[in-house]
């Protein structure tokens, strides 16, 4: 049945999208029977969020068979990026005054209809920002694994796992507040879902974890493309633009949000990466980088991590990624114009893929437990390594460069 445009509708539901019609159908359907079942009393509708795909994403949507009612939105012309698509999904449910917003991935292979009922929840409970808990290889989300957890987790003193899981939910008080936020042009692209969750934090919101099981989806080894530079750079400026929040949160009052489902997790999704294709990629952006980093790093570190390079052992542990992570934030801080910036991120890419490597060859052989066990040790060192950080602003010198 079609709604009538004046109508409310309680529950949006939006999957965006760029050349996903392989996966979209499968996603609408497994949508559609959640919101049926476990939703039957309230008004819903399904919208993919699209960035005029040319692979018949639309049709591959609009012609999947659900119950619910579905609608497609696009940008213009050649707009991408996952967040302008979100922006498009928020002004379509403030439009219609609608309750909460779900959002899933268009890519996803192991989405159930349980997956909306778990995200759906906490929102009717009273949260306001719904993150995702769920089982993914340990070299999968290396982002979310490396910086954005890690900062989570030392920086805002928040233990949300997977800040930039792709799948939420929010609470239309959430969504009108973000509406109001500064949409940037990394925002608008990548950098969309830790957008999503810092906000939640900085705003105040009440957060919480919903346990999803297994993700399996497109996964991706790390990346040293746009990807990488929209979520660093958006992750950086909010950090900077809230400073006050993390140096005056204390180290020892971690907060984790409460959880919904089963802790429990299952055994993830298998995953194959091409180590050897990973090493040629860094090396070359390494070189490419070298002076940049030479110079924001200084020459203890920059030594370290050249005798690294040179006999192919990558050894970057928890205590000088760290270090070099917080090096760089506070250089970002202290830069004097975009162009400055874009040179610190660039030169923290080939040292966040070194990192990511260093993991890799540590846990290959690690079931999935043992990872997170290294994951959350490498979180619990930048919460502590916080005193470092505070250092750097409290004597701003070239004497904190290591």
């Amino acid at each position: 049945m079609a709604y009538n445009a004046d109508e409310k509708i309680d529950i949006v539901v939006g999957i965006p999208s760029y050349n996903e019609a392989d996966t979209i159908g499968f996603v609408a359907e497994r949508v559609s029977e959640g919101l049926s079942e476990y939703f039957p009393d309230r008004k819903s509708i399904i919208v993919n969020v699209d960035n005029n795909s040319a692979d018949n994403t639309r049709e591959a949507f609009l012609n999947t068979k659900t119950v619910v009612e579905k609608k497609y939105i696009t940008t213009g012309g050649d707009v991408r990026g996952k967040g302008h698509n979100l922006l498009n999904l928020f002004n379509y449910a403030v439009s219609i005054n609608a309750d909460m917003v779900i959002v899933v991935d268009a890519d996803l292979r192991s989405i159930t209809k349980e997956w909306i009922r778990l995200l759906a929840i906490p929102i009717c409970d009273g949260h306001d920002f719904v993150t995702p808990l769920y089982s993914r290889h340990q070299f999968d989300g290396s982002i979310t694994n490396h910086i954005c957890y890690p900062v989570m987790f030392g920086m805002l003193s928040t233990d949300v796992r997977q800040p930039i899981g792709g799948d939420f939910a929010l609470s239309s008080r959430l969504v009108r507040y973000l509406l109001k936020r500064k949409w940037s042009k990394s925002v608008k692209q990548y950098g969309i879902d830790i957008f999503l969750t810092m906000n939640a934090v900085f705003g105040d919101f009440k957060l919480c974890q919903t346990s999803l099981g297994r993700k399996i989806h497109n996964a991706s080894a790390p990346k040293l493309g746009p990807m990488f530079v929209q979520v660093i750079s958006t992750l950086l400026n909010m950090l900077v633009d809230h400073k006050d929040y993390w140096m005056s949160n204390g180290i020892n009052k971690i907060r984790k949000p409460k959880i919904y489902g089963d802790e429990k997790l299952p055994e993830p999704q298998e995953l194959d990466i091409d180590m050897h294709y990973l090493k040629e990629q860094c090396n070359k952006s390494y070189k490419k980088e070298l002076p940049v980093i030479s110079e924001l790093l200084g020459p203890y570190a920059t030594s370290r991590i050249n005798n690294m390079f040179k006999m192919d052992y990558y050894n970057i542990n928890v205590l000088l990624w760290t270090q070099i992570f917080y090096n760089l934030l506070f250089q970002y801080d202290n830069a004097d114009g975009a162009a400055e910036k874009k040179r610190i991120i660039a030169a923290l890419k080939p040292l966040y893929f070194a990192r990511s490597m260093s993991f890799n060859y540590t846990t290959w052989k690690y079931n999935i437990q043992y990872a997170e066990m290294d994951i959350r040790d490498q979180a619990l060192g930048f919460a502590t390594q916080r005193y470092y950080l505070w250092g750097l602003y409290s004597c701003r010198s070239d004497i904190n460069r290591f």
